[in-house]
């Protein structure tokens, strides 16, 4: 599977962006997707991650550190996940990475059960 994301830039604190990360290639239901992140000179953390629950409801999970700040989701019809963050801060500054996991059942928060990674996008959040 491919994975292309896209949506960051430069934002004030306070302020609010969404990443978008299409998938292509294999069937984009058999995967959990994931966001992580990577700031200058530190190791790349978990952010957000969700897979397919049952019913109507998808299963999440977050970073302690932006929970109730962003949020992850999914359009399956357009084959892509996203994180909308809100109230961003300088500490959010990162290039962030989706990925996609063939481990399904719950949400994956360690990079390595990961198989596929997107480039990455750059957010910086300026004070």
């Amino acid at each position: 599977v491919q994975l292309q994301a896209s949506g960051g830039g430069l934002v004030q604190a306070g302020g609010s962006l969404r990443l978008s990360c299409a998938a292509s290639g294999r069937t984009f239901s058999s995967y959990n997707m994931g966001w992580f992140r990577q700031a200058p000179g530190k190791e790349r953390d978990f952010v957000a991650a969700i897979s397919w629950g049952d019913g109507n409801a998808d299963y999440v999970d977050y970073a302690d550190s932006v929970k109730g700040r962003f949020t992850i989701s999914r359009d399956s019809a357009k084959n892509t996940v996203y994180l909308q963050m809100n109230n961003l801060k300088p500490e959010d500054t990162a290039v962030y990475y989706c990925a996609a996991s063939p481990r399904v059942g719950y949400p994956r928060i360690l990079g390595y059960e990961y198989d596929y990674w997107g480039q990455g996008t750059l957010v910086t959040v300026s004070s």
